[in-house]
């Protein structure tokens, strides 16, 4: 990404969806249900912008 660009609402869900992957990768406390408070924020982040992301499509469509 080019410095000083906004980053779009994809790219922001993709982070976060990283994010969660990588965090599951190392957490010992994490699974898919019970989350640690990091993971469970990470996981909130991604859910609210998967949620976002999908809305803005559904207005693209025609």
């Amino acid at each position: 990404m080019t410095p000083g660009k906004r980053r779009g609402l994809y790219d922001l869900y993709m982070a976060a969806a990283a994010a969660v992957r990588e965090h599951d990768t190392t957490c010992t406390s994490c699974s898919p249900d019970p989350r640690c408070t990091t993971g469970h924020r990470l996981y909130g982040e991604l859910v609210r912008l998967q949620d976002d992301y999908l809305a803005q499509q559904k207005t693209k469509r025609p």
